[in-house]
């Protein structure tokens, strides 16, 4: 868990040059074997069948070749880079008091739209390796508020759906929630799970804890 991974290759842009390069290397493949073959052997079935000349044949090969691996390098080249980053700080929850706020960014070169954004929490008492199903954030707030927590004033959740997260070198992060000091001493764990697509059709998601180092950073309040 919180670390990135592809969880989808595009079956166009992926999947569908990989097999064309597996037919065209099977093609060569018989047909070197044909051109080794006697005039009496090729001439008998299924020998006799000619599939393609080997000078065409060799031409489509490098070709599908080169797009494999050209496309392989261009999906490392924009593939998103998500990350979070977290603290105490002020500014979203009722009173002004301390929050432990969550930001996530992307530190990629292309901007990517997020497919599924989903949320679980662990109370605290529980397992966290049993943890309940995954939902969205109006069902995990009913989770929360039903542990005797308030909206808004314990914790506000950003609901998120097929939104861009442009590429940045800034560090700058999207809010994904706000969390009082009584939020982080009653809830064990808040993971949410992002997943977004990239520009070459791929799927990368990353799993993350929002409470992660909550209980081990200080709040100091800022000066005025």
């Amino acid at each position: 868990m919180d670390v990135q991974r592809r969880v989808r290759r595009s079956p166009l842009l992926f999947t569908a040059p990989i097999v064309l390069l597996v037919l065209l290397t099977a093609v060569l493949g018989w047909e070197i074997v044909r051109a080794n073959m006697t005039e009496t052997a090729r001439a008998a079935w299924p020998w006799r069948l000619e599939l393609l000349d080997m000078e065409p044949l060799s031409s489509l090969l490098a070709v599908a070749a080169g797009a494999v691996l050209a496309r392989a390098q261009y999906a490392r080249t924009v593939r998103p880079l998500l990350g979070w980053r977290a603290d105490w700080t002020t500014g979203h929850l009722a009173g002004g008091a301390p929050e432990w706020q969550v930001g996530l960014l992307n530190g990629g070169s292309h901007t990517v739209v997020i497919e599924v954004y989903e949320c679980r929490a662990v109370l605290r008492g529980a397992d966290p390796q049993h943890a309940g199903p995954w939902t969205d954030v109006q069902g995990v707030a009913e989770v929360l508020t039903g542990a005797g927590l308030t909206v808004r004033e314990d914790f506000q959740l950003v609901t998120m759906g097929n939104f861009p997260l442009v590429g940045t070198s800034t560090y700058e992060t999207t809010m994904l929630g706000a969390f009082s000091r009584r939020f982080v001493d009653e809830v064990e764990a808040l993971h949410i799970r992002v997943r977004v697509g990239d520009v070459v059709g791929d799927s990368h998601e990353r799993i993350l804890d929002a409470l992660k180092g909550a209980r081990s950073t200080s709040y100091q309040r800022p000066a005025p």
